[in-house]
């Protein structure tokens, strides 16, 4: 079903995991060699995951008290401890533990920007904030509950064979998403459009992941016995 899987997708939204497959073939040396580094000097994968997800919370008071351009290191910071725990597990030994945090921590990140932006100006962002929120909760939930089912079938993706857990693709990804917050960041008062804009592309995201599950996880017709059989 993993072929399958990839395949709908690709023929819903086109070129599937484009940037972030790209983007992590060409990361993927450095990544290794510092995450060799940092395993040298006694850091773990959790460490870092946990790191990452400190250092991303960081922006929110960044951004609230109108310093949204700082917040631009702790969002990059936070995607670099992202890669890096990942590398580092695979280099010693991936635990579902760390898949866990990994998805949990990466999702409470994605939510925490918008929340910071609405609190910098509730007036004006707080109902584009709650919208991108919202896009968010619908990408979030397609996803998990793909990867559970998938898993429950046994079966893995074909784009992201790496990952503890079927990986679904969409047109909103981490690359996707990073970009348009270090937008944000860069000129806060486009924050209103850009989110409503991206709160679209994730609906769609949502609506293709839905059309996939809808159509992939049929349930399985009944074997006729043989003639003469009830």
């Amino acid at each position: 079903m993993c072929r399958r899987a990839d395949g709908w997708l690709k023929s819903v939204i086109g070129s599937k995991n484009m940037f972030d497959r790209a983007l992590n073939s060409a990361l993927q040396r450095p990544l290794q060699r510092l995450a060799a580094r940092l395993i040298a000097l006694g850091l773990h994968a959790e460490q870092v995951t946990w790191g990452g997800f400190l250092l991303g919370l960081s922006a929110i008071p960044l951004i609230a008290l109108g310093h949204s351009r700082w917040a631009i290191v702790c969002v990059v910071l936070n995607r670099l401890a992202d890669g890096l725990d990942g590398a580092m597990a695979r280099q010693t030994r991936p635990t579902d533990r760390g898949a866990f945090l990994d998805i949990s921590l990466d999702f409470l990140f994605y939510a925490a920007i918008p929340l910071a932006f609405a609190l910098a100006d509730p007036t004006h962002n707080g109902l584009p904030a709650a919208v991108l929120i919202y896009s968010f909760i619908g990408t979030g939930c397609t996803f998990l509950a793909f990867a559970v089912l998938a898993a429950k079938r046994g079966d893995s993706s074909t784009a992201y064979p790496n990952k503890g857990f079927y990986y679904l693709g969409g047109l909103t990804e981490s690359t996707e998403t990073i970009a348009v917050f270090v937008l944000m960041c860069l000129v806060p008062a486009w924050f209103g459009v850009l989110a409503y804009g991206f709160a679209g592309l994730c609906a769609l995201t949502t609506v293709t992941r839905i059309s996939a599950g809808i159509q992939l996880f049929k349930p399985t017709p009944p074997k006729r016995g043989r003639p003469g059989q009830p």
